[in-house]
């Protein structure tokens, strides 16, 4: 289950990245559609960001409860 949280962080990443890219290629034409991607690529970084600190986090209590 670890693996498919790591993968999936990284689904985030790939979407911010398409947005970049579309922000970059919509700002001289289309300055909405742009600012609409501005908002996907912060909130896909944010949630990159959470469910990597929500997956070390599981994986920090399934070594402590391993342990004991």
């Amino acid at each position: 289950m670890i693996n498919i949280l790591r993968y999936t962080e990284y689904l985030y990443v790939i979407v911010a990245g398409f947005s970049i890219y579309r922000i970059i290629t919509d700002w001289n034409t289309d300055r909405s559609m742009a600012y609409f991607f501005i908002f996907f690529a912060v909130i896909s970084i944010g949630m990159f960001l959470f469910r990597r600190n929500y997956r070390k986090k599981f994986e920090q209590r399934k070594r402590d409860n391993q342990n004991k």
